[in-house]
Parts: C-alpha cells; structure tokens; sequence
C-alpha cells in the first residue's frame, strides 16, 4: 500500500499547495506567506510580515535560519517514500506532526509524507523551503507552544548529559604517565605481519537459527590473521560493525590489532549493513531491516566462531593457529548490542514495551526508534549467549531499552564502554554513561571522547553505502585522532583480558587516557563513576 501511495505521489504534484505558515501560540495566531519565507532565505530581503519575527533573532541566528531552509538533503524522491513508509519513518513524522501539520489538523501525516516526496522531486531538491512549498494544503499550522516544549526538552538533555560528562571528566582526574613511551606504541603498528583472507558464501541452517528466525542466513566475513610465525595459537577478536556500515567502517583497527598478534574477523551483518539500506531505498527491501535482525547479529558472531573452531581442527591454513577459549569483542553502535548480547545481557521486553510506549513519540534519543522495532519479535526468552566471548568493547553502544538495568547486571566479563560527548544518534547519557552505572562487573572503564560524535571512530568515509551521513555530523572534529585512541585502548583492553597480561592493566587508567589526550578531543577514563549530585558540606 505505501509503495502504491508513493507511486502516486510521484507522478503528480499537489492540487494545493501552502501558501501561509500559521503560528500558534496559546490562543494567539499569526500568520506569514511561503512566499516571504522563500524571498528571504534566497535574497535576505525581509517583508512587512516577516520582519517583526526576525526581530527576536540575532545577526548569526539569521544567517543560520537561512541556511538551514535552503540546505539540501542529496536524496532522490524514491529514497525519501521508501523510508518514510517504514515503521522508523512513520515515527519520525509522527514527532513532526506535534509541531508541523494541517491547518486543519486532518491528514497530517499524509500531508507531511507527501510534502517530502514532492519535494525530493522538486529541481531544487530536498530542502525545508521546499518540503513547506509542496505541502498539501493551503495553510501549514506550526505549534509555537510544541515547538517550544521540544526546546525544553532538548535544553534540559543537553544540561543534563553536560553534568554527566562533567562528573565523567572529574572523577577521571589524574596526573598523566611521566614514561608514556610503551603507552604511545600501542597505538602504533605492531611487529607482526598480517593477510586479509575473505569468507565468502557462508550459510548458517544451525538448529537454534532456523529456531529463531525461520530461516537459513547467508553470510561473509573478513579475516584478518598475523602470519608472523608464534609458538602459541593467536587470540581471537570479532569486531562487529554498526546500522547502515559494513566490515570496511572498522578495517584500519583490524589491521592494527592484527599487526599486534591477534586474529581478527569481521562479520558483514547482512540484514542492518549498508546494502540493506541502499535496498530499501531503491525499492527492493520493505523494512530498514528485518525483526529477526536483533537476533542474527549474535548469531553470526556464534557461526562464524563456530566455522573458525571447525576450520582450526582441519584446514590447513588454520589448524593449530586459532586460540577460541577466550574470544574479545568490540562494536560500534548496534555492534556495541551484539557485544553485549553475547557477553550476557538478554532482551527485555518489559522494559522495552515500556519505554516505547512512554517515550517514542516524544524521546530525542533516535536510537529508541531502532531499539523499539525488537518489539515485533515474540516476547520469549532468547539465548545469544556465547561462553566464548570474555571481554567486550561497545563504542557508542545502543542497549539501554533493549536490556533494561537488569540486562546490564547479568553481564559478567570485562567491559570498556567507550561514548562520545557529542553523539546525537545514540546519546552519551541514556545509552552508554546511566548504563555504565548498571554495569556489575569488577573489571569496567568508561570512556569519554569529549567533542567526539557517533562516527567519529570508524572510518565512514570507505564504508560502502552510508546513505543517511547528511542527517548528522559524521566524523566531527579530527576522527584520526579518535581512530588513534581506539587502537591505543584496545590493544591495550584486549591483551589485559583475553592474554591475561597483567602488565596491560596500567594502560587501562584515568592517567594513561590523560597521557593520551589530545585537544580538540580530549581523552577520560575512569573505573567507576557515581552520577549522584555531591552532598554539601556540613558546618562544624
């Protein structure tokens, strides 16, 4: 059905357009014309209506306004329906509804749809201007009052992520290493040389898969394997890429952790990669991914270990050469999910249910939006542990309504959680510091990569089809030096807790990070942290 509604959207424009904005607050209105608008961001010529408005903004303010109405979104109309048909994008218009919608207040979401199609058509592209001259209605009523709440909202998150990261970046305070010479090489290439061998045409029919999704998943892997000669088996790592990436975002760090004599594979996760995105909006996927996807994740980690054991036992090539009692773990995003599954945090459904019905239509965390899709699948236990896995690295991780406090409790191995202060996809406070804090290991690090964003640790600019990069700042300023300090950490993270080299443990401290830190992103660490305002002091 949407695809049909698309297909009429695409080949005619709409019988009415709008033509005044009508601003409401309390029981005032007023109103201005498109028409102004657009004279004013094309030629910054301010009508009689208009002027009174931009009265209340600031020089810069007013440049930005301009901007922001004629910025393009490089989206062709096809994308655009494609998305917005999915359960993710009718969440996103139904959180622009509260502000933006018919005069009328009929049909919003309709019109607000079809005002985005049409204007990813237009010649001048997708843009706010034009998205507000293709509505389809003679009047667009925006909520002055919504509008302002929204505001709130955003100034009171924004206050209290910034405490948050203040408490991070207090309780890491620590004078830095004066012998930092062993720390620095860590974030160097290692002495040992590596080859990238491809799994291509992989396919698990496994008991629990078929059980658990129904059907048989295709699958392929890079595996990057030091062939450097050693008397003892290499230690194995996964390093499981985010939504809409694939295994190109995190090959640098591969190589890395490869040239310092770890085996590492890399799953390409075919249901949430890039190509699934690009599918969609070509019209050849229904759905930004498939409900079952929360499950096949860890599952492929599962398979692809299980492979590796078979092929240590009776390839050539591998035999003798694979250590897979102790397996390490890193992932970005949705990978920093799979790690946890894995490492011991089941689904929680309860939580989940009740934070999508309490939140999703007003939360500014736009991971929930993803998170909330889990709840398609029947709500049973599912088992995604894997006893192999015995230390986990979740960069910018997502988790805190799919596992709840009490999924975080169960998780018994190692666990440096790695946030970004600047992250606007999965932000720093709800999704990686607050569960931090649930955290019941002994052994965890929380760190902080102030300024950084959510793609400032990969390498997203080779990642094949990162189609959804003009919704945010990607990288953020100076991601090499974010990449510098993920190789830093996790060669020193992994060889503390699946080498069980114990000499590792100095470079995982909150004098180290200050050793290592860097402006314009500066570089915390710390080992426990209490979100909890300090008590004053009482008078003696």
């Amino acid at each position: 059905m949407g695809l049909a509604l698309s297909a009429i959207l695409l080949q005619a424009s709409p019988l009415l357009a709008a033509e005044r904005i009508f601003l409401s607050f309390s029981f005032l209105e007023r109103s201005i014309s498109v028409r102004d608008l657009e004279i004013y961001a094309k030629e910054g010529r301010l009508s009689r209506d208009l002027a009174p408005y931009l009265s209340y903004f600031k020089p810069e303010q007013q440049t930005q306004l301009r901007a922001s109405l004629l910025e393009r979104l490089n989206l062709d109309a096809v994308a655009v329906a494609q998305f917005l048909y999915t359960p993710v994008g009718e969440a996103l218009l139904h959180r622009i509804q509260q502000v933006v919608r018919t005069k009328s207040g009929q049909g919003s979401i309709f019109a607000l749809r079809s005002a985005l199609i049409l204007a990813a058509k237009d010649p001048e592209g997708l843009t706010a201007l034009s998205a507000l001259r293709h509505f389809p209605n003679t009047g667009i009523q925006v909520d002055v009052t919504a509008a302002l709440n929204i505001l709130n909202q955003v100034q009171a998150a924004v206050k209290t992520t910034n405490d948050a990261i203040a408490a991070v970046i207090q309780q890491s305070q620590a004078e830095p290493q004066t012998d930092s010479l062993a720390g620095w090489s860590l974030a160097q290439t290692g002495l040992y040389r590596w080859q990238r061998i491809s799994l291509n045409n992989l396919k698990d029919n496994s008991e629990k898969r078929l059980a658990y999704t129904g059907r048989v998943r295709d699958l392929s892997a890079d595996l990057y394997l030091p062939i450097t000669p050693s008397e003892q088996p290499y230690p194995v790592l996964v390093i499981s890429h985010g939504f809409n990436s694939d295994r190109s975002t995190y090959a640098y760090l591969a190589q890395h952790l490869a040239s310092h004599g770890f085996v590492v594979v890399m799953p390409e996760h075919s249901g949430s990669n890039g190509k699934q995105i690009a599918e969609l909006l070509q019209g050849r996927a229904q759905d930004v991914m498939d409900r079952t996807e929360f499950l096949d994740r860890p599952l492929d980690v599962t398979y692809l270990l299980d492979e590796l054991e078979k092929k240590a036992q009776s390839d050539p090539q591998f035999k003798g050469r694979l250590n897979l009692k102790k397996v390490g773990i890193l992932g970005h995003s949705y990978g920093g999910y799979t790690g946890l599954a894995l490492a011991g945090a089941p689904l929680n459904f309860g939580q989940l249910r009740q934070d999508c019905n309490a939140n999703l239509d007003n939360t500014l965390n736009l991971s929930l939006l993803l998170q909330c899709q889990a709840l398609q699948l029947p709500p049973k236990t599912y088992d995604l542990v894997d006893s192999r896995i015995q230390a986990v690295i979740a960069i910018s991780t997502i988790g805190n309504s799919l596992f709840g406090e009490s999924g975080y409790r169960q998780i018994k191995v190692p666990v440096m959680m790695i946030t970004a202060g600047g992250d606007t996809i999965a932000p720093a406070l709800p999704e990686q510091i607050q569960p931090f804090t649930w955290l019941t290991t002994l052994e965890k690090q929380l760190v902080l990569i102030n300024n950084g964003t959510h793609f400032s640790t990969g390498n997203t600019s080779i990642s094949s089809a990162n189609v959804f990069r003009q919704f945010a700042t990607l990288n953020g300023p100076n991601p090499a030096l974010a990449r510098y300090y993920v190789k830093a950490l996790s060669t020193a993270f992994f060889s503390r807790y699946i080498l069980d080299q114990t000499q590792f443990a100095s470079f995982l401290t909150p004098s180290y990070a200050a050793t290592l830190s860097r402006q314009p992103l500066t570089l915390h660490l710390t080992p426990t942290l209490s979100l909890k305002p300090p008590q004053p002091k009482q008078d003696s």
